[in-house]
């Protein structure tokens, strides 16, 4: 497999923290030297390990935000 590599340009938020310590972060990543996108993944404490997450650039961001302002609801 090939390497990864990547850098934690900004970090926007942490959603939420488990109990092991692992948060969901919305973070501004380059990956592998590309230029930054937003990333929405789960990261294990000191950022040695990640989850599986979705990568945005900005204009699909700007999108997902308009789609969920335009939620009258949430449902559950």
């Amino acid at each position: 497999m090939a390497e990864l590599n990547y850098e934690i340009m900004e970090t926007i938020a942490v959603i939420s923290e488990s109990p092991k310590g692992w948060t969901k972060e919305l973070n501004v990543i380059s990956w592998n030297g590309r230029p930054p996108k937003y990333d929405l993944r789960d990261w294990a404490p000191g950022k040695e390990k990640m989850g599986k997450g979705v990568t945005l650039t900005k204009e699909e961001l700007v999108q997902l935000k308009e789609a969920l302002g335009n939620l009258s609801e949430l449902k559950q």
